[in-house]
C-alpha cells in the first residue's frame, strides 16, 4: 500500500491542500464549463443497407467534458495548488481540470497558453522540463464549434510526474501559439499534427508537410477527410482503393 509523500518528499502538511485549495481567490477559481451533448450516429455517416464495411451498426458518441472537482488525489492537488499560486491569471487560462484513468489533464485557452507553459516548466515545485508528444484530434460534433484539439504531453523529469495539457480551435481559425519557444522537443511533434489535422501552429520555425508531400491537399486524419487510397496490383489483381469498394453516404 503506498502512503502519501510527506512535505520533505514534496507533499504538504495534513490539510495544506484541502486549506490552500479553499483559501484560491475567486479569480482564480475555475469557471463552470457546460457538458458536451452526446451524439449519436452511424458510422462514417451510414445509413441503412449499402455499407460493406462492418462497420454500420455501430454508433458515435462525443464524449462530454465534465470538469472533476478538488481534491483531485495523490500529487494532483499540490500541484494544482501550486500553479495556482504561481499564475494569477488561472481561472481564466484553464477552463477546465479532468482528472480520470489515473492521469490530469488541463484544457487551457490559446492566449494563455505559453504564459501558463513557461510556469509549468520553470516553478521548481512544477519542472515540467520535456514536452514529449503533440498531437491532434478532431471532434465535428464539438457543440462549441472547437472541432480541432491539440493535446500536449508533459513530463517532469525532476518529480517524475506526468501532465497533458490540451487547447481547442476552430476549423475556421485554426491558429495557437508554437510551443517550440518554450520546448523545443515540440518542433516535429506539431509538424505532424499541422500535416494530418490542419492545426496552425504559429510562430513554428518550420511549419512544413512532414509525412505528406507538399503539394497534398487536405489533411487525411480530419473526420470529413475522404476515405480513399492508391490502387495497389498484386500478382495481376488491382485491389481499388477503398472509396471504390464500399459504399458510404
Amino acid at each position: 500500500m503506498t502512503t502519501p509523500p510527506t512535505a520533505a518528499q514534496g507533499g504538504d502538511e495534513p490539510g495544506g491542500i484541502a486549506r490552500r485549495l479553499a483559501e484560491t481567490p475567486a479569480s482564480r477559481q475555475l469557471p463552470v464549463v457546460a457538458a458536451t451533448p452526446v451524439v449519436e450516429a452511424g458510422m462514417f455517416g451510414v445509413h441503412g443497407p449499402g455499407d460493406t464495411s462492418g462497420f454500420g451498426g455501430l454508433l458515435r458518441r462525443a464524449r462530454p467534458i465534465v470538469p472533476s472537482e478538488p481534491p483531485y488525489g495523490g500529487w494532483f492537488d499540490d500541484a494544482w495548488a501550486t500553479l495556482s499560486g504561481a499564475y494569477d491569471a488561472i481561472g481564466t487560462a484553464v477552463e477546465a481540470v479532468v482528472v480520470a484513468a489515473g492521469e490530469m489533464t488541463l484544457h487551457v485557452r490559446r492566449e494563455h497558453l505559453l504564459e501558463l507553459a513557461r510556469v509549468l516548466r520553470d516553478d521548481p515545485a512544477l519542472r515540467f522540463e520535456m514536452c514529449t508528444s503533440v498531437s491532434g484530434v478532431d471532434l465535428p460534433d464539438d457543440a462549441r464549434g472547437l472541432r480541432l484539439h491539440s493535446v500536449v504531453h508533459l513530463l517532469s523529469m525532476t518529480h517524475n510526474r506526468r501532465l497533458r495539457l490540451e487547447v481547442s480551435v476552430s476549423d475556421e481559425d485554426p491558429e495557437l501559439p508554437s510551443l517550440t519557444r518554450v520546448w523545443p522537443t515540440a518542433d516535429w511533434h506539431e509538424r505532424e499534427a499541422w500535416d494530418m489535422f490542419g492545426i496552425v501552429y504559429t510562430g513554428h520555425p518550420a511549419l512544413t508537410r512532414i509525412l505528406m508531400p507538399d503539394d497534398w491537399e487536405g489533411h487525411p486524419q480530419r473526420k470529413d477527410y475522404p476515405l480513399g487510397g492508391i490502387p495497389v496490383e498484386y500478382k495481376g489483381a488491382t485491389v481499388p482503393p477503398p472509396d471504390d469498394r464500399r459504399a458510404y453516404a
